[in-house]
Order: C-alpha cells, then sequence, then structure tokens
C-alpha cells in the first residue's frame, strides 16, 4: 500500500522556520509531489497549521522526522488517501 495524501494538524514554534521553509523541506522528501500549509491560528508562542502532502508514495516516518526536526510536533493526522501497489 502507498500513501498518496496526508493532511496533517500541526503545532509550530512561531520562532522558528517559516512555513515557506518547511513546505521546502517536506517537498523535497521521497515520494513528495505537492505540500500545501494553511495558517489556522498564531498564538504568542506557536503557530497551528494544517499541513496537506501529496505524492507518489509518501514516505510519513520521514515526514515526522522533518516537522519534528523543524520544531514542530503533529498533534493528528486528519485525512489519509492510500492505494494498493498492485
Amino acid at each position: 500500500m502507498v500513501l498518496k495524501k496526508i493532511v496533517l494538524d500541526v503545532l509550530k514554534p512561531l520562532k522558528g522556520p517559516s512555513i515557506v521553509e518547511l513546505a521546502q523541506t517536506l517537498s523535497g522528501s521521497k515520494g513528495v509531489h505537492r505540500v500545501t500549509i494553511v495558517v489556522n491560528e498564531i498564538d504568542v508562542e506557536t503557530v497551528t497549521l494544517t499541513i496537506t502532502i501529496e505524492g507518489s508514495n509518501i514516505d510519513f516516518e520521514a515526514v515526522r522526522s522533518i516537522i519534528e526536526r523543524l520544531g514542530g510536533v503533529i498533534h493528528s493526522v486528519d485525512q489519509v488517501v492510500a492505494e494498493s501497489s498492485r
């Protein structure tokens, strides 16, 4: 089974990488073709984001690692699209 799309609810520090840098880093991950980031809320110290990742074979653990390395935390996985690799 291959992942084609993942929608994540992510919290990241306000002082840290911009959403542009986050999108560029995620889009460089294997199997990722498109990254869309929407800012839902800005607090004094944090930003709540909806990150949509689309691709041909997304490596979820690589995505999680990138987000955590850049200071973010995945609150929830809100949508997943997967296809059989047959």
